[in-house]
């Protein structure tokens, strides 16, 4: 638990506004804000701007709340990890209990006003989803299954779900597929940052993939898990939400990303280990436009759609 490791006493500290902000974890917000956009903007529903902004800010705000609560708790094994160690609590600029208790605060404010601004369902879903990512990912999963980010990626998957219930009041199938394509899309990303960051987890003492099943396991999951995902985003180009547009680019997203894992699962380590690991850092890196470039196919498809965000 964080603050039993970190005592700093006051004079220790250096804080500036910037590093509250850092506890946001600002790029996975990012992330929310637009697949929840996403998810508000393709629902069959007109839309108020005013109350889509109003939704959206608090959508981030949850978020930011998410990640203030996942610093705090994982404050001792981010100062053992090399990706991590220079977050604001493991490196001394904010207090631990800073940083609960923003988490805290953020969370209730942003429940309290997504359920003012847009419904009651939107709210519940909110809370719902910074409980199951503080609490069932960040306190449980995290450190005690190999299954953590399978199971785990659900939280950073309910976003366009959110959007959608902000528009309709309602579950759909197709918020359900927005859903799917971010917690299928989990698993692959984070085991190919897995495979090149190879002493972090295990100095942590995190059971990810590649310390409890090895290496080999990981490569092979990598390509079981990107098989379903492309099954999976090919097929939501043909429903609701989808497209032409959408499939153009979700054929030539999911035949890279797709070749991406084979040649990972071909790999022998050694070889791997001795070039750097630049297979994976690739396969990686097109993983971080691969969600994006889907969710902006939807949205493309949206806009193009007589009935959208009501005003615009």
């Amino acid at each position: 638990m964080a603050d039993a490791s970190y005592t700093h006493t006051p004079q220790e500290y250096d804080t500036q506004l910037g590093d509250y902000f850092a506890l946001l974890k600002p790029r996975v917000m990012s992330l929310v804000v637009f697949t929840a956009f996403v998810g508000l903007l393709a629902a069959p529903v007109a839309v108020n701007p005013i109350v889509a902004f109003c939704a959206i800010l608090f959508i981030a705000v949850g978020a930011g709340a998410s990640g203030a609560l996942n610093m705090w708790w994982d404050a001792d094994i981010d100062g053992v990890m090399r990706r991590t160690a220079k977050r604001p609590i493991p490196s001394g600029r904010v207090p631990a209990g800073e940083a609960l208790a923003l988490g805290i605060a953020l969370s209730g404010l942003s429940v309290m006003m997504l359920g003012l601004a847009a419904n009651l369902l939107a709210a519940a879903l909110l809370a719902f989803t910074i409980f199951f990512y503080a609490v069932i990912y960040s306190m449980w999963l995290k450190r005690s299954t190999p299954q953590n980010i399978v199971i785990g990626g659900a939280a950073g998957a309910f976003p366009p779900v959110i959007g959608w219930v902000v528009a309709t009041g309602s579950f759909s199938i197709e918020a359900w597929l927005m859903f799917a394509l971010i917690f299928m899309w989990t698993p692959p990303h984070f085991w190919a940052l897995a495979l090149f960051m190879k002493s972090d987890y295990n100095d942590a003492d995190v059971p990810m993939l590649t310390v409890t099943h090895g290496r080999r396991a990981t490569r092979l999951h990598i390509l079981v898990y990107t098989i379903l995902l492309v099954a999976l985003a090919i097929c939501t180009g043909f429903t609701a939400i989808g497209g032409p547009l959408y499939l153009a680019v979700a054929v030539v997203l999911n035949t890279l990303f797709l070749k991406g894992a084979i040649d990972i699962w071909r790999r022998d380590e050694a070889v791997a280990e001795a070039d750097g690991y630049t297979v994976e850092k690739k396969v990686f890196r097109l993983s971080l436009w691969y969600l994006f470039a889907h969710f902006g196919a939807i949205l493309l498809e949206a806009l193009l759609r007589p009935v959208g965000l009501g005003g615009w």
